[in-house]
């Protein structure tokens, strides 16, 4: 499916989000935001992190939601994790969380959940949210599903990677993928929901474990 033929749902889950968010409060039109959002989704600059990728972080998060405490505020979050998106830059999730801070209150969001929109799109940097903290454990184990995918899913995905990263030479980015592999592996766990844990953890580890001894094989 095209990235496109995304959208229409888009605009109709993001102004169910919204619209939850405001607590039933009346606020501006939302359609000017999906708008912008769906814009820097669809940056030429991307190949996995467009709304395709958006698109099933949401669909994470419907099938997790009954762990969240406020799966509102989790799928604006989602939105926003990677609204500014650059390779080449290190500071992407910050850049997010910091739109989210200037978009939702002019959409009508009040103060203390656009805190929180904020604050869960910071923790995609790390994927480490605190025991305890539910929302971030499904905004986090959504955004990380990709990994448990089956063979061909998974294959498409590390190509799509290696397309948006294709600016980096192939022994340098293979060099940085292992590490980012092996940092993924070296967690005690990759998913923190129940269904997370029960469902994605053991093919996510196979996953990456098959890839990073693909890659061992042919560094120097």
């Amino acid at each position: 499916m095209s990235d496109s033929a995304h959208t229409p749902d888009l605009r109709i889950r993001w102004h169910e989000a919204l619209v939850a968010a405001r607590g039933g409060a009346s606020g501006p039109d939302p359609l000017p935001y999906a708008e912008n959002l769906l814009e820097r989704w669809a940056e030429p600059q991307r190949k996995y992190h467009t709304t395709a990728h958006l698109t099933t972080v949401l669909d994470g998060i419907d099938v997790l939601a009954g762990h969240a405490g406020a799966p509102e505020l989790v799928r604006l979050a989602a939105w926003f994790h990677d609204a500014v998106y650059r390779p080449d830059r290190s500071e992407n999730e910050e850049r997010s969380a910091a739109l989210a801070e200037r978009a939702l209150p002019e959409a009508g969001v009040p103060a203390g959940a656009t805190a929180e929109v904020a604050r869960l799109v910071r923790l995609t940097e790390t994927h480490d949210p605190d025991d305890g903290d539910r929302d971030g454990e499904v905004l986090c184990d959504a955004d990380l599903a990709i990994l448990a995918g089956g063979p061909k899913e998974y294959a498409h995905y590390t190509a799509l990677v290696r397309e948006e990263y294709g600016f980096v030479p192939d022994e340098a980015f293979r060099e940085g993928r292992a590490g980012v592999l092996r940092q993924l592996l070296g967690l005690p766990r990759l998913f923190r929901t129940p269904y997370g844990a029960a469902e994605w953890e053991s093919r996510a580890r196979r996953n990456l474990t098959t890839e990073l001894e693909l890659l061992e094989a042919t560094l120097p």
